[in-house]
C-alpha cells in the first residue's frame, strides 16, 4: 500500500508512524526489533528506515601520523527494510539519500528495492560530512533532492540513467520528501526554503515529514504559509520527545530548531534525566494532541534514544 493511501483519508484519524536506525556495523537486528515490538501495538501506518552514508575517520599510522578513510558505521537499509516488512508485514519506507551515492549506485538501490516490491520511499539530500563546512555532492551524484527525484521519475517512467530504455519496467516508486518548519540550517530564509518544498511538489513529492519541533505554533504557522504558496501535500509532523537534560543545548545545536521558553524554563528546573524525560513525555503528549485536534495527516516519531518516552506518549494519545 501506498503511504499516500493512510495520509489522504476524507475521516481525520489518529494515525502514527516511526522511524528506526539499521543497526551499527557488526551488530545483529535484537535491539531494532525490540523497538518495533515495543511500538507495533500502536499498528503504526509505515516505519521509516534511515539511510547513513559512509563517513571519513582518521586512523593513526606506526609512524605517528594519520590517514583518512571511509567506513560505513550503518550499512543494510534496504536489508533491514525487507526484513522488517516480512516479519511484521508493515509498510516500510527506506530513506534514499544523495550524500555519498553515486547516480549508479542509486540505480542499484532502486532496482533492488522493486524487486523486494517495496514501492514507498523518503528521499533527501542527506547531511553533509562532519568534517566538512558545506555539502559536496559525491563525483557523478547528485548535489540536491531534485537532482535525485529526476532521477527516480526517469526510472519510473521506465528508463535507467543514462538513458537506456527497461526491458520489463517493474511497479512505480511512490516518494516523499523532508521539510522545516523553522527552516533548514542552509537555507536563507523560511519563503525560500518553501519554494523548495513547492518545487519538489511539482516534481512528484506526494508527501512531506517534517524535522522535529516543540512548538507547535511554528508548525501550524510553517503548514499555512505552505499552503499560500501552493502547496497541496500532505505535511506529517515529527515529533521527538525531550528525553535528557543535555539536551537542552544539543538539540537547538544539531537540529536547528527552538525550544519554545515554557519548555526550556520548566527544563532547567529538572534535577535528573528521570524528571527531563518525565517533563518530554508531558509536554510530547500535548503537542500531539493539539496536532491532532487540528487534524494532521498523522504523526511521525523519531526514535532514536526515546523508544520508551515515545510509547507512553502513544499510550497517552490513543
Amino acid at each position: 500500500m501506498k503511504v499516500s493511501d493512510f495520509l489522504n483519508k476524507k475521516v481525520a484519524t489518529k494515525g502514527l508512524s516511526f522511524e528506526v536506525l539499521p543497526p551499527l556495523k557488526g551488530n545483529g537486528t535484537a535491539q531494532l526489533f525490540r523497538t518495533i515490538d515495543k511500538l507495533r501495538e500502536f499498528n503504526p501506518n509505515y516505519i521509516n528506515i534511515t539511510t547513513h552514508n559512509s563517513e571519513f575517520v582518521y586512523r593513526e599510522l606506526d609512524n605517528g601520523q594519520y590517514e583518512r578513510d571511509r567506513i560505513r558505521r550503518r550499512p543494510g537499509t534496504i536489508a533491514i527494510a525487507a526484513a522488517i516488512q516480512q516479519r511484521y508485514g508493515i509498510p516500510v519506507i527506506p530513506h534514499v539519500i544523495c550524500s555519498g551515492a553515486t547516480v549508479e549506485s542509486i540505480e542499484y538501490e532502486l532496482l533492488d528495492l522493486q524487486f523486494l516490491g517495496i514501492q514507498n520511499l523518503l528521499l533527501l539530500r542527506g547531511d553533509k560530512a562532519r568534517d566538512e563546512r558545506m555539502f559536496t555532492p559525491t563525483a557523478n551524484g547528485h548535489a540536491h533532492t531534485t537532482d535525485l527525484i529526476a532521477q527516480v521519475n526517469r526510472f519510473n517512467e521506465g528508463f535507467f540513467a543514462d538513458g537506456t530504455p527497461m526491458k520489463h519496467p517493474g511497479e512505480s516508486f511512490e516518494y516523499g520528501v523532508a521539510c522545516y518548519p523553522e527552516k533548514h540550517e542552509e537555507a536563507p530564509n523560511l519563503d525560500m526554503d518553501i519554494d523548495y518544498l513547492l518545487q519538489k511538489q511539482q516534481l512528484g513529492a506526494t508527501y512531506a515529514v517534517t524535522q522535529l519541533f516543540y512548538d507547535n505554533q511554528k508548525f501550524f504557522d510553517f503548514v499555512e504559509k505552505a499552503r499560500q504558496k501552493g502547496v497541496t501535500i500532505p505535511i506529517v509532523p515529527g515529533i521527538k520527545p525531550f528525553a535528557k537534560l543535555s539536551q537542552l543545548t544539543i538539540i537547538p545545536r544539531t537540529f536547528h530548531c527552538d525550544l519554545p521558553t515554557a519548555l526550556a524554563s520548566e527544563i532547567v528546573k529538572c534535577k535528573t534525566d528521570d524528571d527531563a524525560r518525565a517533563l518530554g513525555v508531558e509536554w510530547a503528549t500535548q503537542q500531539c494532541r493539539e496536532l491532532y485536534q487540528h487534524g494532521v495527516p498523522g504523526i511521525h516519531f523519531y526514535t532514536v534514544s526515546a523508544v520508551d518516552s515515545i510509547y507512553e506518549v502513544a499510550k497517552n494519545i490513543l
